[in-house]
C-alpha cells in the first residue's frame, strides 16, 4: 500500500513538473534587441514610395510575425523577426507616448536588453543644417511646455515669445545617454550622404547662395525640439534656439519634429532612457522657403513627399535613403552586439 502511494506521489510530482514546464514555455517572452519606432508611412509599408518605416521594414522585419498591441495606435501592428521589432507609432507626442507605453506594457515581449531606436524626418535650422543632413540626437526638448505668447502682444515684437517654466522641466527636457550617442556618432559620422540638384538650387535661391546652404549633406550631432504644432518661421526658430540655450543642451538646436521628447519621457519613466537612440533626417527647413508664406503653403495640399513641394523640393526620398544608410549601421551593430 505504501509503495502504491509513493508511486502515485512520484507520478503527481512528475505531472506537476511537466505542466509547470509547459506553462513556462507557453509564457516565455520574445526577446527584443532593438525596437524601431518610425511615426508614419506613405501608402503601403513595403515596396512603394518610402515613408519613415519602409526601408527598415524591408530590411529587418519583412515576412516576420505581426502582433496586435492593445491600446496602441489603431490598425498598426508590431512586426517582429529575429529579435528586431518595428512599430509605427502614429504622429504627434500623444500618439507616440501612448503607443510606446502600450508596447512596453505588453507581457509577450522582453525589453530588458533592448535599444529603442526612433527614426524619422524633420525640419531643420538655418546655417547649422541643410536638407538631406542626418542627425544623431543628443538631447530632446518639448516645444510646447512653458509659456508662449503671440508676438503681436509683446512690447518688443521682435523678441522671443517663449518663457521658461521650471515646473515642466522633468518632462520638457531630456538629456540622452551621451556615451551611447557618442558611440553611435563615431560609428556613422563618415557615412556618405546624397542630395539632389533641385534641392541645391532651392537652398541657393532661398539663402542667397550662402556657402553653408549649398554644402553636401552630412552626419552631425544635434538637439531636437518636439512640437505638436507643425511650426515654421523665424520667430519660432528663435524660440527653439532659446530653448536649447536655456536647458543647456550639449549640442545646438538642429531639428524640429513632433515625437522624440515624448518617447524619451516614456522611456525615462520605465527606467530605459539610457538605451534610447534617435536618428533623424532633414526634409525641409524651419523657415519659409523660396518665397512661400503661411497662406500659400498651408492652404494648399503641398505634400513633403512630392517632387514639386514648395517646402522640401525633391529631397524627401533621398533624405529617407540617407537616414537608412546611417540608421542601418546602428541597427546592425545592435543585432551583432557591437554597440
Amino acid at each position: 500500500m505504501k509503495k502504491r502511494i509513493t508511486i502515485l506521489m512520484v507520478l503527481c510530482l512528475a505531472l506537476s513538473c511537466a505542466l509547470f514546464a509547459q506553462g513556462a514555455m507557453e509564457t516565455e517572452k520574445l526577446p527584443v534587441k532593438v525596437l524601431i519606432l518610425p511615426k508614419f508611412e506613405i501608402g503601403d509599408i513595403s515596396s512603394d514610395f518610402p515613408g519613415e518605416a519602409q526601408y527598415y521594414y524591408d530590411a529587418y522585419v519583412k515576412d516576420g510575425e505581426a502582433y496586435e498591441i492593445k491600446g496602441a495606435f489603431e490598425g498598426n501592428k508590431l512586426y517582429y523577426k529575429d529579435g528586431v521589432a518595428l512599430y509605427l507609432t502614429g504622429m504627434g507626442k500623444v500618439n507616440t507616448a501612448v503607443s510606446l507605453t502600450a508596447i512596453l506594457s505588453d507581457e509577450r515581449f522582453d525589453f530588458s536588453d533592448c535599444y529603442f531606436f526612433s527614426t524619422g524626418c524633420a525640419g531643420s535650422a538655418r546655417e547649422y543644417t541643410v536638407m538631406g543632413d542626418v542627425f544623431v540626437i543628443t538631447a530632446c526638448i518639448d516645444f510646447d511646455l512653458g509659456h508662449h505668447a503671440d508676438n503681436r502682444e509683446m512690447k518688443d515684437q521682435e523678441a522671443t515669445t517663449w518663457f521658461h517654466d521650471e515646473g515642466y522641466d522633468s518632462s520638457s527636457y531630456k538629456l540622452l545617454n551621451q556615451d551611447l550617442a557618442n558611440k553611435v556618432f563615431e560609428l556613422v559620422k563618415d557615412t556618405e550622404l546624397s542630395t539632389t540638384d533641385k534641392t541645391r538650387r532651392v537652398m541657393a535661391k532661398t539663402f542667397d547662395d550662402a556657402e553653408w546652404a549649398t554644402r553636401d549633406p552630412k552626419v552631425q550631432k544635434g538637439t531636437t525640439v518636439s512640437g505638436d504644432n507643425y511650426w515654421k518661421g523665424v520667430y519660432d526658430e528663435a524660440n527653439a534656439l532659446l530653448m536649447a540655450e536655456t536647458y543647456g543642451a550639449p549640442d545646438p538646436y538642429a531639428l524640429t519634429e513632433m515625437e522624440d521628447v515624448a518617447l524619451a519621457v516614456v522611456l525615462d519613466r520605465f527606467g530605459l532612457l539610457d538605451k534610447y537612440i534617435v536618428i533623424r533626417d532633414s526634409v525641409n527647413m524651419d523657415v519659409f522657403m523660396y518665397g512661400s508664406t503661411p497662406e500659400n503653403l498651408w492652404s494648399i495640399d503641398d505634400s513633403l513627399a512630392s517632387d514639386d513641394s514648395v517646402e522640401s523640393a525633391d529631397i524627401f526620398a533621398t533624405a529617407r535613403k540617407n537616414n537608412f544608410l546611417v540608421g542601418s549601421k546602428v541597427v546592425d551593430a545592435i543585432i551583432l552586439g557591437n554597440l
